[in-house]
């Protein structure tokens, strides 16, 4: 068990977007600490993703996606006596928006087109609208919260 919490490290704004989520978001995107790689495939998605979206700005699509996949509660393991229980809890500030983050990355690796930034493009688009594996991904967190709700009287 440790002394004291760790202290909050804070992230520096982007260049571009002057924005701190994209940087945790790219933060996340990069490999083997490639960061300007992650930072190019970031900002070609966002222009694709413009030109797609019909003249609204990437940004403001890309942060909509962000919102649409929040989970706001989610399933944690309990043991209580001998069995295993799923118990529903809520979902902190910060860890929704990590989920989120992680969901759409994760899942923009897996689609099938060729580069990166078609897939992160593509998968922004998606879960902009409400679509795509990453939403798929939040509506079955929540179904399971939904399901194991009977055993929420033995939250942490």
């Amino acid at each position: 068990m440790r002394k004291s919490k760790p202290k909050k490290r804070y992230l520096l704004p982007d260049p571009k977007f002057s924005d701190t989520l994209v940087t945790k978001f790219v933060n996340y995107l990069m490999e083997q600490g490639k960061k300007s790689t992650a930072y190019t495939i970031f900002y070609d998605a966002i222009a694709q993703v413009e030109k797609k979206a019909g003249g609204e700005p990437g940004l403001e699509v890309w942060k909509r996606a962000l919102n649409n996949l929040m989970p706001s509660v989610e399933v944690k393991s309990r043991r209580v006596g001998g069995a295993t229980f799923q118990v529903p809890v809520e979902i902190r500030p910060d860890r929704k928006i990590n989920l989120s983050i992680k969901w759409l990355i994760d899942y923009s690796r897996m689609r099938g087109e060729k580069t990166m930034m078609d897939k992160l493009a593509a998968e922004i688009l998606a879960a902009s609208k409400g679509e795509g594996a990453a939403m798929k991904k939040k509506d079955d967190t929540h179904r399971m919260a939904e399901a194991n709700k009977a055993f929420s009287h033995f939250r942490f």
